[in-house]
């Protein structure tokens, strides 16, 4: 035998500098290519716990129109979304490959995100896992050149708790390994939004319990995961953003201003007069329900002292408020709706500052609070005020947005916003008398940014309030609350 030492093997070099980012890059590629062909496997593992992400993105995305899949892998999640037209793009050569070959009317395309994207523009953005990306604010840069103003993304990614667990999975063949991964909180999320000009809008944690173990599973994932506090352990987190506010000048916007009456003769003559110019042009609609006062008739005797004015008469069906309300929206023809209440309690000369707010950016519908500053004399009943500020607590928790007034008869939104929101009326399961909580909900259901707007609330001058019976009311008010929990906040399984 030699004496002779044993060779030792060269040391890796160290890399410093842009050159380690591109080696983490590299070594994030060699795995993916590593692990393309176990990846349908390791998916196949862990069916149940794809359906429950697949549902959840169903849910929050909705119809996605022009769909930008990030990071696409082999294509799975694509199954759970209804869309118009995708484009996805993956880093991995074989997994580009794999996914061409199970979704050909997908246009898939070998492209690191952090460098470039597909030119766009896109309706729906999602992002699945940034636990390998180098540099997380370089994709979200490029991401932001790609979304119109009415443009969500969703990032799906990992509660950093649960790394233990992701890595013993690994290591027992569960799931696909990576290189070592990026563990970022919520915080984190939002700061590098931030800095790429992107807003944060609402994050929804899911799935309690990854495995299908009956019984126990659905107990945990359904009827367990939403519970406030218990939520913050969930495995997944859904980050849904928007590109940040870009501000609009009121005078680009003409306004349609819906003003559902019934019995208010003698308000009619104050909204006119009163109304201000809103945005570049102002049309007022008056939706009387069947008015036995003749609120109708003083209605087309100001249209003839008014003619500079837009004023025009809509016949309601007498049914409800919201029936009223969603028959006027159907007959504007404004960029924005705004609803005003024919009772005057909400002065018609602050309604410009709900144009600025949503031309501006600062939300996408304005929500009129009326429990921020003292109101005049009798303007709401002490009970009325106490049920209020208790569904409003309720309804911040659904909603997952802070709102201090449902039933401020003053809320502002886009009308191709109200488009879609139509197409959600009457699917809660319960009946809205009002048509608040079908505007809201339904903002929700779309992930618009909500924003309350404080409002100086009067008395009315003249009529009666319709809001009586407020047992009856408050009953009907929580059986749509539990309709909306049902929808908004237990998971679809």
């Amino acid at each position: 035998m030699s004496d002779a030492p044993t060779p030792t093997p060269p040391e890796t070099p160290v890399l410093w500098g842009m050159a380690a980012i591109e080696g983490k890059r590299q070594s994030i590629l060699e795995s993916a290519e590593a692990h393309a062909d176990e990846r349908d496997y390791h998916i196949s593992r862990n069916k149940y716990f794809y359906d429950l992400v697949g549902k959840e993105l169903n849910t929050l995305i909705g119809a996605a129109g022009r769909l930008l899949f990030v990071r696409c892998q082999t294509g799975k999640l694509l199954d759970y979304l209804s869309v118009d037209s995708a484009t996805a793009v993956e880093v991995s050569a074989k997994m580009t490959d794999i996914a061409r070959q199970k979704y050909p009317h997908v246009d898939v395309r070998l492209m690191d995100p952090e460098k470039e994207l597909p030119s766009g523009p896109f309706d729906t953005v999602l992002i699945q896992d940034t636990t390998d990306t180098v540099d997380i604010q370089a994709m979200l840069d490029r991401v932001r050149a790609v979304c119109l103003p009415h443009t969500r993304i969703i990032i799906f990614t990992y509660n950093h708790l649960w790394e233990p667990l992701v890595a013993l999975s690994e290591k027992s063949n569960l799931k696909t390994p990576k290189v070592e991964p990026n563990w970022l909180s919520v915080r984190d999320y939002e700061n590098l939004l931030h800095l790429s000009g992107l807003e944060m809008l609402r994050v929804s944690r899911r799935v309690l319990m990854p495995f299908g173990i009956p019984l126990l599973a659905p107990l945990l994932n359904k009827f367990i995961a939403w519970m406030p506090l218990i939520d913050r352990l969930n495995l997944c987190h859904f980050i849904v953003a928007r590109r940040a506010s870009q501000p609009s000048p009121a005078t680009d916007f003409k306004v349609s201003v819906i003003i559902p009456c019934k019995d208010e003769k003698g308000n009619v003559r104050s909204a006119i007069e009163r109304m201000p110019q809103l945005g570049r042009e102002t049309e007022i609609i008056f939706c009387d329900d069947k008015s036995t006062d003749g609120t109708a008739d003083e209605v087309r005797l100001l249209q003839a002292e008014f003619p500079h004015k837009n004023i025009r008469l809509v016949d309601g069906p007498a049914i409800s408020k919201s029936r009223n309300v969603w028959t006027g929206f159907a007959a504007a023809t404004g960029d924005i709706l705004m609803i005003l209440d024919a009772d005057l309690t909400v002065m018609p000369e602050e309604l410009p500052r709900f144009v600025e707010a949503i031309a501006s950016g600062k939300g996408e519908f304005i929500n009129g609070s009326r429990m921020v500053y003292p109101m005049q004399g009798q303007a709401m009943k002490f009970a009325n005020m106490l049920g209020n500020k208790g569904f409003a607590t309720l309804f911040s928790y659904l909603l997952g947005s802070p709102v201090r007034d449902t039933l401020c008869g003053t809320k502002v939104l886009w009308r191709k916003d109200w488009e879609k929101i139509s197409r959600m009326i009457d699917t809660w399961g319960a009946e809205d008398r009002w048509g608040d909580y079908e505007l809201l909900f339904g903002a929700a259901k779309l992930n618009l940014r909500i924003v309350d707007l404080p409002v100086h609330y009067q008395e009315r001058v003249y009529g009666d309030t319709k809001m009586n019976r407020r047992f009856k009311n408050g009953l009907v008010m929580l059986r749509f609350c539990w309709a909306a929990f049902l929808k908004l906040k237990l998971p679809q399984m």
